[in-house]
């Protein structure tokens, strides 16, 4: 992010740049907490769970603003109505792997190879204030049925705040496998000449939509409309596939070096992200029974 924020600054010095990165859920609670006292220090924000997301917009949290850049985003892309949100980058998921470790014949080709006993206590997930592994488990549950969340649990996963954690102990061949691996860490980690290969599902990859927007009472709303047009531009979202290895969702965007285009890929998103706001609690019960957090 800050690779980002360092570009931003480039085009507009005069405008100083922080920001605090914190696990989604996280975050959302600080925020909340922050705004039940009155204390309104954030300027935009940067949600990767649309549960989060939808309940921040349902508690007015956001600002209406539409930005001259928002018609360059697929209708799925944005708030409705337009202007109190948009995905400003999608975090797709696969399969991770050491190839030092796990032969590329070996490896999990489909969300179903993953049950094979032979993973068991080598494979690695996000915890429950994950918003990709929300959707993760919302998306496999549909397509494959609740028993296979109840196999994979048998593997004893590993549960880790962030995927840098995952990515490093997987090159360190501490694990073998990453479940839902975010693609743009396996982009990250294979630039650096790391370890690491990837497999795709053919069944499709769950994705974490990057919902941006600027927040209400922020102490900087001039300064922040400023970088929400610049973000959402062109060059703005070509920093983030750049710095971040996310893919935008602009018509016009590239898509990060080494990876595939956002149209080859196919996206398990849930259709109705009501239910899906709804599920988290039993997401959270279960998942973090899983992961030994509960």
């Amino acid at each position: 992010m800050q690779r980002v924020l360092a570009k931003f600054r480039d085009a507009f010095p005069k405008i100083k740049t922080s920001y605090v990165r914190l696990q989604t859920g996280a975050l959302y609670s600080k925020i909340l907490a922050e705004r039940q006292a009155k204390s309104f220090l954030v300027d935009i924000l940067n949600l990767s769970d649309m549960g989060m997301v939808l309940d921040f917009q349902k508690r007015e949290g956001y600002v209406h603003y539409v930005s001259p850049e928002t018609p360059a985003y697929r209708a799925e892309a944005k708030s409705t109505p337009e202007g109190f949100w948009t995905w400003g980058g999608m975090g797709p998921a696969g399969i991770a792997y050491n190839p030092n470790v796990v032969a590329a014949a070996d490896a999990p080709k489909n969300w179903k190879d993953f049950l094979d006993p032979k993973w068991a206590d080598g494979v690695t997930v996000k915890v429950s204030n994950s918003g990709l592994q929300h959707v993760s488990w919302f998306e496999l549950g549909k397509l494959y049925g609740p028993d296979y969340w109840k196999k994979f649990a048998e593997l004893k996963p590993r549960g880790f705040d962030s995927y840098v954690q995952q990515y490093d102990r997987l090159v360190n061949q501490q694990d073998k496998v990453i479940h839902t691996a975010q693609y743009s860490g396996y982009l990250e980690w294979k630039a650096k000449g790391a370890p690491v290969a990837f497999n795709v599902p053919p069944d499709g990859m769950p994705g974490t939509p990057e919902a941006w927007g600027l927040v209400g009472n922020g102490p900087h709303p001039n300064a922040a409309r400023l970088f929400l047009d610049w973000f959402l531009s062109l060059p703005g979202q070509k920093a983030t596939e750049e710095g971040l290895f996310l893919h935008s969702m602009r018509n016009d965007a590239p898509g990060p070096a080494g990876g595939l285009p956002i149209s080859k890929i196919k996206l398990l998103l849930p259709d109705d992200w009501q239910a899906f706001l709804k599920s988290r609690t039993e997401f959270q019960r279960e998942w973090d029974k899983m992961t030994g957090l509960r």
